[in-house]
Order: structure tokens, then sequence, then C-alpha cells
């Protein structure tokens, strides 16, 4: 059930949820370029401004917001296909777009019609990694069902590690000595998390097997789509439209119509029974409903104001984000977050800023790879 544009490196895309992948693929080199949310002076220090800081609280708290919020509807694991879900999340990301377009761009119709035709280029390009995007977000119904918030919070951030490996094989990209470091303590701290998930009786260790591996799906999955939209879209993308005369709800019908298309296939392949038997939206309730409408409202936000978010902003929203998930979990779920938790967590969210800090290599060890 959200980002920064192509030409950036992978290691700035992989921050992201997978609402920031959505933007990435979408955003245009010809766009203009991100609004610093840095105060002056930020080469020095990374001040945070009034804008990055309503930014950082928006990110932190959707991210947040959406986990728990998808943990609650899963917890009991409501018998309703997740391919509906992940199918109405695009529906209504689509109608809130073509009605963005009408009523706030006072365009027609036609102009999408017209913008379609001439991208289907980069339409077909949208292929893999909307399908990577629409598994991550039926994933993400598999893994909330069967672990607690807090740990797939934590879990997940594993696309750093996975994005970075992709990277590091396809691209041949070289990585400075910190941003190693990073990724040495994120594995640390997964296994932590790992560790301390797995204490539980035979029928959790199950379920939390289940939820651990569809989180590695999705880190996998993101990873892959961050280091395709990178080597292949980027570099193989024509500019046969001028996309600075499109706003970004545009390129979000582009990638709705796409992903619907791959969503409505594996529907069919894989629920055909059930949908001509119960119908496409058997058993959904009421909290199924607010999910999507929060996952597809809560993407395009975030898309929106991805855009004056840089690397470093985004990491501090993402560590909030975790620390925060883990302390409502608590509250809300009755979660037990204990010593090993927390090793786990410090681990990863050390391993989230120090990844994107800013001069943090030559602070520290004085160069890179």
């Amino acid at each position: 059930m959200v980002s920064p544009d192509i030409s950036r490196s992978p290691s700035e895309i992989e921050q992201g949820s997978k609402d920031e992948t959505n933007t990435a693929l979408l955003t245009s080199p010809e766009l203009p370029p991100n609004k610093p949310v840095l105060a002056a002076g930020a080469s020095d220090a990374p001040i945070v401004s009034s804008l990055g800081l309503r930014i950082l609280c928006l990110l932190a708290i959707q991210n947040c917001f959406k986990n728990l919020l998808m943990r609650y509807v899963m917890k009991d694991k409501p018998d309703f296909l997740t391919s509906a879900a992940v199918i109405g999340v695009e529906i209504v990301k689509l109608v809130l777009c073509v009605l963005y377009i009408l009523i706030c761009d006072k365009r027609s119709l036609w102009s999408i019609v017209e913008f379609m035709r001439d991208d289907y280029k980069h339409a077909l390009l949208l292929t893999i990694p909307a399908a990577a995007y629409s598994f991550q977000m039926s994933m993400e119904y598999v893994a909330l069902a069967n672990l607690d918030a807090a740990i797939f919070s934590v879990l997940v951030q594993t696309k750093l590690l996975t994005t970075a490996s992709f990277s590091a094989i396809i691209l041949r990209k070289k990585f400075k000595y910190i941003q190693i470091i990073s990724l040495v303590l994120l594995t640390a701290g997964v296994m932590l998390i790992n560790i301390n998930g797995m204490k539980e009786g035979s029928e959790d260790d199950s379920n939390n097997s289940k939820g651990i591996f569809a989180t590695l799906g999705i880190a996998l999955s993101s990873g892959f789509a961050s280091v395709y939209t990178e080597k292949v879209i980027k570099a193989q993308r024509t500019n046969t439209v001028a996309r600075q005369n499109y706003s970004l709800a545009y390129m979000q019908v582009q990638l709705a119509l796409v992903s619907l298309v791959i969503l409505g296939i594996y529907a069919l392949v894989m629920d055909y029974g059930k949908i001509v038997e119960n119908g496409l939206l058997h058993n959904f309730t009421t909290g199924a409903f607010v999910s999507i409408l929060n996952s597809a409202i809560g993407g395009l936000i975030v898309a929106s104001v991805l855009k004056y978010a840089d690397s470093v902003l985004k990491s501090y929203a993402t560590a909030i984000s975790v620390v925060l998930t883990g302390v409502l979990s608590m509250m809300l779920f009755g979660t037990d977050l204990d010593a090993i938790y927390g090793l786990g967590i410090v681990n990863v969210v050390c391993a989230v800023l120090l990844y994107n800090g800013r001069n943090m290599d030559k602070v520290i060890c004085g160069g890179g790879l």
C-alpha cells in the first residue's frame, strides 16, 4: 500500500518507501531542481529549515501511521483478497490524480490521453518497476499480518543493503568507507531484530518467518527497482514529451494505469476462482477500506513533497518513523520491546543516518573507496 528523481544515485533512491520509488520512476530531469530544505550554512551543518522540518514531520508521521494502520487491519488475518486491496489503492490514486488535473490544473481529460500517447515509450519502460512496486504493496499485507509494525519498520530498512548490493553488481558503484560501515551496522541490527522476533512459541515462529521473508522480498524488490530505474529508464528514455508542461499528477496517472494492468493480470491468475465465486470485494472490512484510502492519499502526499527533500532529510524522517513506530506499537498493540530490540533499532537508525550523512566519510574515515 511513495521521492528522489531518477537523476539521483541509487543510494538516494533507496531511502524511500514504495511511494518514493513511485515518484522516482516518474520525475523528469527537466523538472526544476529540488528546493533547499536546509538553512544557510547547511553545507557545514545540516540545520533543517522550516520547510524541511514540515516535510520531515510529514514523512515520519505518514510512514509510521501507514505501518500501524495496516498492522491493525491485518493483525487478525482477515479473509479478503490482498490483490483487490492493492488494486483499490491504485484506483483511488488514479481517480484523485484525474480530479486534480481537471480541478487544479484546469485541463481536460484529453490532455491525459495526449500525454500517454506521446510518452508511451516511457510507459513501456515502467512495466518492470511498476510490477516490483505492486509486489511490494502485496507483500506489505503479508508481512504486517505476521509481524509487529515495530519489527517490520526496522526489517524493511534492509532495502538499503539490497540496493547497495545491486548497485555494486550492476552499476559497478563504489561506496565510501562510511557507507560500508553503515551497511555492516544495518546487517547487525537486522540480525538482532530477527533474534528478538524468534523468541516466541512454534506457531509464532512460523508466522514470524513468513513475515520476515515477505519483508525481505519487499527489500529485494525495492533494491532491484531502484537500480533498474537508474540504469535502464534513465539511460534509455528519450524526451518525447515536454514533461515540464505537465504536473506530477500526469506521471502518477501513467504509473497507476501501468500498475492496474499488471495487478489485473496478477489478480486473474492468482485469485480468479475466488473472484468469480465471491466477488472482488468479498469480506472487505471498514479497516481495509480505510487502509486503502490511507495508502493512496498518503502515497500522493509523500510523492508531492519528496521533490523538496534531499537524502539527508529522508534519512532523518526514516530514523524518526522507525523509533516512533516502535514506541506506538508498544503502546497500542502491547508489543514486547526488550534490550535486544533496542540494540537492533540503534544499529539500524545509525546505519540509515550514516549512509546519507553529509561529509561523514571525510570526518570519520578521511576518504572513500
